[in-house]
């Protein structure tokens, strides 16, 4: 069973290595258009009780990712594909940090530190970005999401 608000699916291991390439990121991204979400993991940790997360995070525009943190948990974001905006905030929901990751303009990524409200925003079709951070997954309590009022 999917944990609460997840959509994703698991590599299955079938050689000692796991190829990332075009026609994976195809693949992951045709799922995410799919996705009522907008958006699709493709885990390449065999169990959502591993001690390291890594996956590939499909995203399309439109997608909603709450403003949310980690309190004990470092998260790092890569752009393959694509441009996704990356914003941090604070408590009460204004930007800290503004970055559009995209490898064509030498933006590759940002770690987040654990404890920084944070989310992110796909801002061209077919964007990927690969993502690790430590496990096991630990669902967003309520005062893992940020809520603010919209202007």
């Amino acid at each position: 069973m999917e944990p609460h608000g997840f959509s994703f699916f698991t590599a299955v291991k079938i050689s000692t290595t796991m190829v990332i390439d075009s026609d994976l990121l195809d693949k992951v991204s045709e799922q995410a258009k799919a996705s009522s979400r907008l958006r699709m993991n493709y885990n390449f940790h065999q169990s959502l009780d591993e001690k390291c997360h890594r996956f590939l995070n499909a995203v399309e525009p439109g997608t909603e990712v709450p403003i949310h943190k980690h309190p004990t948990k470092d998260e790092t974001f890569v752009i393959l594909r694509g441009k996704v905006r990356v914003t941090t905030h604070n408590d009460d929901g204004s930007i800290i940090d503004d970055v559009v990751l995209c490898a064509e303009e030498g933006r590759y990524g940002v770690n987040i530190p654990k404890g920084v409200w944070h989310t992110i925003e796909a801002m061209e079709e077919n964007s990927v970005i690969f993502e690790c951070k430590e496990g096991p997954f630990v669902e967003h309590e309520v005062d893992g999401i940020l809520n603010v009022e919209k202007k």
